[in-house]
């Protein structure tokens, strides 16, 4: 098997992974994905397409993550796992498609408005 490498994005977060046959290890930003992702539901979110595929620990994955926050990197990355797990075998498109984690999330930010204070939030008005 050679190196597979895709791409995940969920709002302002880019993950980009090289994935090979291995023991299971996943490396963030060359660290541990459990160390970059201490929290236990973001390492199910990261491990979610390789427990539905049931391929825990039959490939390593290189990621290069960057932008957004720690909950969009998560999901970027997952995105990315399982578009690498459907171009190795298209077999695991369905179960992967069932779930919905073949879809990138299309929800952004929504921008601030002049004469507003966020997006849709207003300066005080007063009447006197």
């Amino acid at each position: 098997m050679d190196v597979i490498n895709t791409i995940g994005r969920r709002k302002k977060a880019i993950a980009r992974i090289y994935m090979k046959e291995g023991k299971g290890n996943i490396v963030v930003n060359n660290k541990d994905y459990k160390e970059y992702f201490p929290i236990a539901t973001l390492q199910y979110v990261v491990n979610q397409p390789l427990e539905i595929t049931e391929n825990s620990g039959k490939f390593d994955f290189h990621v290069n993550l960057n932008g957004g926050g720690i909950k969009g990197q998560a999901e970027a990355l997952r995105l990315a796992i399982s578009k690498a797990l459907v171009e190795l075998d298209p077999e695991s498109r369905p179960p992967l498609k069932a779930k919905g984690l073949l879809r990138r999330d299309p929800r952004m930010v929504e921008r601030k408005k002049y004469g507003q204070k966020k997006a849709r939030k207003k300066f005080q008005f007063s009447k006197r």
